[in-house]
């Protein structure tokens, strides 16, 4: 073998090794991956991220994926000739708003249980309504009626657990039902952050359509790769997290305080961003941890 040939052959073989404390710590353990942004409007991007979590449970993680498709569903709202309208970025949902939303979040939730399969691992599609999973009231706006749009008031994790046990896959898409039994659209962040709390979970990972968290998003070198969640509990508080990054970071702080390790918000389209985070010493995204963890 040539020299160059074996530089490239020991190069995968240090990655390997630098990846090897990561897979024995997190052996066994619970990650939830918040799917959403670019990286599902992009073939390529959506498969490498399968992939990688396809890898995550081969090599003895147990992922939960929790989907969202917020623009496939605008595209498919403006088929039918409605204007999709938000507030305070959430979607306003009338009855025939929340039809197409279910039908849309479905037809996505079984193509990723089928790209998820065709890497040879098996993988169950659920939505919040199957046994209880989301259990939700109305959601208002700054009090404003935005229609059905669900507030998560409980988790009942067992059908997810009853999967983890059987070595399936959970894919899940974020529909809840209330007492009454009406159908909710819920915001997916909301519902991974909720579940990861639900089910234990040693992390939580968010896809986003950006590198991290910065201090200042106009000002590069500002870039924060770790945190406690004491630390991004006052860049709230300092007012200089705006925009959708501050429901996104709340939903971070929240999910340590129920009981996550670590939450990481990372670029989705990224190439196998989701490896280089959590295999690697450095990683790309932004982690936020609990106060007693070491930086």
């Amino acid at each position: 073998m040539e020299q160059k040939e074996m530089d490239k052959v020991l190069a995968k073989a240090e990655v390997l090794i630098e990846a090897l404390p990561y897979i024995q710590k997190f052996n066994r353990k619970i990650i939830v991956v918040k799917y959403g942004g670019s990286a599902m409007s992009n073939e390529e991007l959506q498969k490498n991220v399968i992939k990688d979590v396809t890898l995550l449970k081969l090599v003895g993680f147990k992922p939960i994926i929790v989907h969202g498709g917020g623009k496939e569903i605008s595209r498919w709202v403006g088929k039918v000739g409605k204007e999709a309208r938000f507030v305070n970025g959430l979607r306003v949902t009338d009855e025939e708003t929340m039809e197409i939303a279910e039908m849309v979040l479905n037809k996505v939730n079984k193509n990723l249980v089928r790209m998820v399969g065709e890497l040879g691992v098996k993988a169950v599609g659920v939505s919040g309504k199957d046994g209880g999973l989301l259990q939700c009231d109305k959601k208002y706006a700054d009090g404003q009626d935005i229609g059905f749009v669900g507030d998560i008031k409980k988790v009942e994790p067992k059908l997810l657990y009853d999967l983890l046990e059987k070595d399936f896959l959970p894919i899940v898409a974020p529909i809840g039902l209330d007492e009454q039994y009406n159908t909710y659209n819920i915001n997916a962040d909301d519902a991974a952050c909720a579940i990861a709390k639900a089910v234990g979970a040693d992390k939580l990972v968010f896809l986003t359509d950006i590198e991290g968290l910065y201090r200042d998003i106009n000002d590069k070198s500002s870039f924060i790769s770790r945190l406690t969640a004491a630390q991004a509990e006052e860049l709230i508080a300092s007012g200089c997290i705006g925009g959708g990054m501050l429901p996104k970071l709340s939903n971070c702080t929240d999910a340590i305080k129920g009981g996550v390790n670590r939450v990481h918000i990372l670029d989705g389209r990224i190439l196998h961003c989701l490896l280089l985070e959590i295999f690697t010493n450095h990683g790309i995204g932004t982690a936020i941890i609990a106060n007693h963890e070491t930086l």
